[in-house]
């Protein structure tokens, strides 16, 4: 087997450890972790993804995002879980190929669909794949927090369940806290915004996370609105196919001396660090971190990832793409760095 080699300063080549059988087009790949990596890849936040390098014969490769559903919280190897889709190339050509002792090339954890606190009472939405980081979810606030959690799971039918076996242990293990509401479309039909809001109601001051298909997150969404839910209580993964390469280094032009005479000034807060920079109107806030030489989180460069997103506190920005970002997002506060241009002279920023 030829040894891979990354393609850029950020990835890394993991070696899949195990290969589970979830339903019949669901798998989990669960990764060994080198040395090398232990501390990005095993202190990761739940409900983040990991980004694969999958190779392709019209253009090399593509850049494909799969949540993880493992907890970073006790000895759980990092997994994620893919499932078939008809015209999924990715999806299908992880299904297909990897196996124990398989390598493949992967870049560090991101995203920004994780909750805020453990320490509340947490309502999971998830219907299908969907459930792949809100399972995540679920089992770090069974294991760190000791509110009451509810999870709604919707499937076409009892076979199309994922983690099934899994789910039934959690329930038996933490009854007083767990409830589980599974919704089968082939015995109940599709959840209406209408019923939704019945069952959602009877959670309401629970914080939403919820992760699913399109039609389905629009009938959640409308749901919780008529259940009384505030926006900002709310939180939704929204999945965009990435076109371009995140795996090869940025390479950044030179900043002319026109463009840092009008520059605005960002202080930039990240692990713990403050970093005050010149920001040229015409570049972006990732662009001016990586500059600066500073570890900024970003992967796609594109606004459909979200492991850019962070807070705008004071300052004012527009944004090229803000696909990655729901609207409650946006009213929250956040942006994303690699789409961001200053509007204002000073700005300050929290990821």
């Amino acid at each position: 087997m030829t040894e891979l080699t990354p393609h850029g300063s950020r990835s890394v080549i993991l070696t899949v450890a195990e290969v589970i059988d979830e339903t019949r087009d669901a798998r989990s790949i669960v990764f060994e972790i080198p040395d090398t990596a232990k501390e990005a890849f095993t202190q990761y936040k739940s409900g983040q993804f990991l980004t694969l390098r999958i190779p392709s014969d019209r253009t090399g490769s593509v850049a494909r995002c799969y949540s993880l559903a493992s907890s970073p919280v006790g000895d759980e190897p990092p997994k994620v879980t893919v499932k078939r889709t008809v015209d999924g190339y990715g999806s299908n050509w992880v299904c297909d190929n990897l196996s124990a002792g398989s390598q493949i090339e992967v870049l560090p954890p991101s995203g920004v669909f994780t909750p805020r606190s453990f320490d509340e009472p947490l309502l999971l939405i998830a219907a299908g794949s969907g459930v792949t980081p809100v399972m995540s979810i679920l089992k770090t606030a069974l294991r760190r927090g000791s509110e009451p959690v509810v999870f709604f799971y919707a499937n076409r039918s009892a076979d199309d369940v994922i983690f099934a076996d899994e789910l039934r242990e959690l329930q038996t293990a933490h009854s007083e806290r767990l409830l589980i509401i599974h919704w089968l479309e082939s015995l109940q039909g599709l959840p209406s915004a209408q019923t939704l809001a019945t069952v959602f109601g009877a959670f309401h001051g629970h914080s939403a996370y919820m992760c699913g298909p399109g039609p389905f997150m629009d009938a959640v969404h409308a749901g919780l609105h008529t259940a009384g839910f505030a926006h900002h209580d709310v939180h939704a993964e929204v999945y965009n196919s990435l076109s371009g390469d995140p795996f090869v280094d940025v390479v950044l032009d030179e900043v002319s001396d026109e463009e840092r005479t009008d520059a605005a000034t960002v202080e930039v807060e990240l692990d713990g660090d403050t970093h005050e920079l010149s920001w040229p109107r015409k570049r972006t806030l990732i662009d001016i971190m990586l500059e600066a030489g500073i570890d900024a989180p970003y992967s796609c460069q594109e606004g459909e990832c979200g492991s850019c997103a962070c807070t705008l506190i004071e300052g004012t920005v527009e944004m090229d793409n803000d696909g990655a970002l729901d609207p409650e997002d946006i009213e929250d506060g956040y942006i994303l760095g690699c789409q961001a241009h200053p509007t204002s002279d000073r700005l300050r920023i929290e990821f």
